[in-house]
């Protein structure tokens, strides 16, 4: 039986990125809710909650990060890294409550004119700019990373996404001052709504998903079966297993039946390098037997 492990790091000196883009992203959400609040416009408010997603998204990332770092333990066998899934099954959880009611009310103030407030499209577009300068700055951060790992690539995504995001809000400020068009600031947070949710439940799918220790999309368990059973010497994989230990770490086991037994060092480590660099599964456990004889999760016999 052989077991390899390969961890992939972000970058130490993005430690600094991360931090000011979640001060810079926390300090900007409480400014936007608040006049978001005092000028009575949900397109800030739904921008607020959008920028909130960025700060988890930031979270989440920087998390993900550290958590390799973690050692395990005796009683922590596979270390902390299943809690960046936890925390984004919670953060998805969070915001499709907070948008799903954000998109109540702006329903219900499209069909109740008489007790809609003017939204004040100064304010919203001054808010909104301001946006768009923290988005870029913060995506700006990322910059030269996103080339050379995904984590940062995704983080510098997120945000360089929610300038335009942004942008949007500031277009309907502008529109509201000038066209005095009051039904369309609930329309454009029906809009931003929409979109964080669609985006949201992708998260909430997967991270639901992985919480049930599900096979992460980024890996075809049938071609995963199909390697193992080309290898030499191997007749059949049996209690093949596929799950997230976290949110970018994911582990395998399988039996292989090889009734020459003809499995060395070499073999094994092939192996288990191909299965990272094919499928980028960082713990790879194999299990050779001549023939089958351990009790399946199935309940059935080798």
């Amino acid at each position: 039986m052989t077991e390899e492990h390969h961890h992939a790091q972000a970058p130490a000196n993005f430690n600094l990125a991360f931090g000011a883009g979640i001060a810079l992203n926390l300090l900007f959400v409480a400014i936007e809710a608040f006049y978001g609040w005092k000028s009575d416009s949900l397109a800030l408010l739904a921008d607020a909650g959008h920028n909130l997603s960025d700060v988890a998204g930031l979270v989440l990332a920087w998390g993900g990060a550290l958590a390799v770092k973690l050692r395990p333990n005796a009683r922590h066998t596979y270390g902390w890294k299943r809690a960046t899934i936890l925390a984004a099954f919670a953060n998805a959880l969070l915001l499709l409550l907070a948008m799903g009611g954000l998109a109540w009310e702006a329903i219900g103030r499209l069909f109740s004119p008489l007790e809609a407030v003017q939204a004040q499209g100064v304010t919203i577009m001054l808010v909104a700019g301001a946006g768009i300068a923290v988005n870029t700055a913060t995506a700006l951060l990322f910059m030269h990373g996103r080339n050379k790992d995904l984590n940062i690539r995704g983080a510098f995504m997120h945000m360089a996404a929610d300038a335009v995001v942004s942008a949007g809000v500031v277009i309907a400020g502008a529109l509201t001052l000038w066209m005095r068009w009051a039904w369309l600031d609930p329309v454009v947070s029906l809009a931003i709504a929409f979109v964080i949710l669609v985006s949201t439940w992708s998260l909430f799918r997967q991270s639901l998903h992985m919480l049930f220790d599900g096979v992460p999309d980024s890996v075809d368990p049938q071609a995963v079966r199909a390697y193992l059973a080309s290898l030499p010497g191997v007749t059949r994989v049996h209690d093949l297993h596929i799950w997230a230990m976290g949110t970018s770490h994911i582990a395998m086991t399988a039996h292989l039946i090889m009734p020459q037994n003809q499995a060395d060092d070499a073999f094994l480590q092939e192996a288990t390098e191909q299965m990272h660099d094919r499928f980028e599964i960082a713990h790879v456990t194999l299990q050779i037997m001549k023939k089958g004889f351990a009790v399946t999760c199935s309940g059935q016999v080798d």
